[in-house]
């Protein structure tokens, strides 16, 4: 499953389902929000989103007058629904990148992210190497005094997510990854109930570039 097309066609397998049957569908991303709101960011402030799916984050930032989105994920299908409805919603062409987060090619070439949003995506990379790409990545776009959020499961969260195993975290070690150049500013827990019931425990967290 490392490979990146055998991932690839695994997620877009994934997203060939309603957004409600998503195990991580959410409807109201209240706390991604209460972070976001606490940056001050100008309206044309430039946000990725990685990982997007087929989020409905979009279409909050959308309403709250952000204008310069970016969305990623590794899969187009996932980037093709996402792009169709908020085109149909919103009357917004959203700048949409497949890319792959650890061998990134288009991504590297950004510049100046005032605002990088990762919700539940960090977790899936296992190997060393993937995370030191991911993380290189960050401190290489974001700009200075940019942020990063990133929303992963927390220490005592799911094993798995999606039939793949998941990497969890705590604040100390995510600020461990990104060194001295990035300051925390938030973090709290957050249990989120997906569509199905269960409990997901995570840990939201805001680091602000030094």
């Amino acid at each position: 499953m490392n490979n990146p097309q055998n991932l690839k066609e695994h997620w877009n397998k994934a997203y060939d389902k309603a957004d409600n049957q998503l195990g991580w569908f959410e409807e109201n991303p209240t706390p991604t929000m209460q972070l976001i709101d606490t940056c001050k960011l100008e309206k044309d402030a430039r946000i990725l989103n990685v990982g997007v799916g087929t989020t409905t984050l979009i279409d909050v930032l959308l309403d709250a007058g952000f204008t310069n989105l970016i969305a990623n994920d590794l899969s187009n299908l996932a980037l093709e629904k996402l792009k169709e409805r908020i085109l149909k919603s919103h009357n917004y062409n959203l700048n949409s990148i497949v890319d792959d987060l650890t061998k990134p090619i288009v991504l590297q070439n950004l510049e100046s992210i005032d605002l990088w949003i990762d919700r539940a995506v960090l977790h899936f990379f296992l190997k060393d190497e993937e995370q030191t790409a991911y993380f290189n990545l960050i401190k290489k776009i974001v700009t200075k005094d940019g942020y990063m959020l990133i929303a992963v499961f927390s220490l005592d969260g799911a094993e798995k997510c999606c039939g793949l195993d998941l990497k969890r975290y705590n604040v100390e070690m995510l600020q461990n990854k990104l060194g001295n150049s990035f300051k925390l500013i938030n973090s709290f827990n957050h249990t989120f109930i997906n569509p199905f019931g269960s409990e997901r425990p995570y840990v939201y967290t805001l680091f602000k570039r030094c």
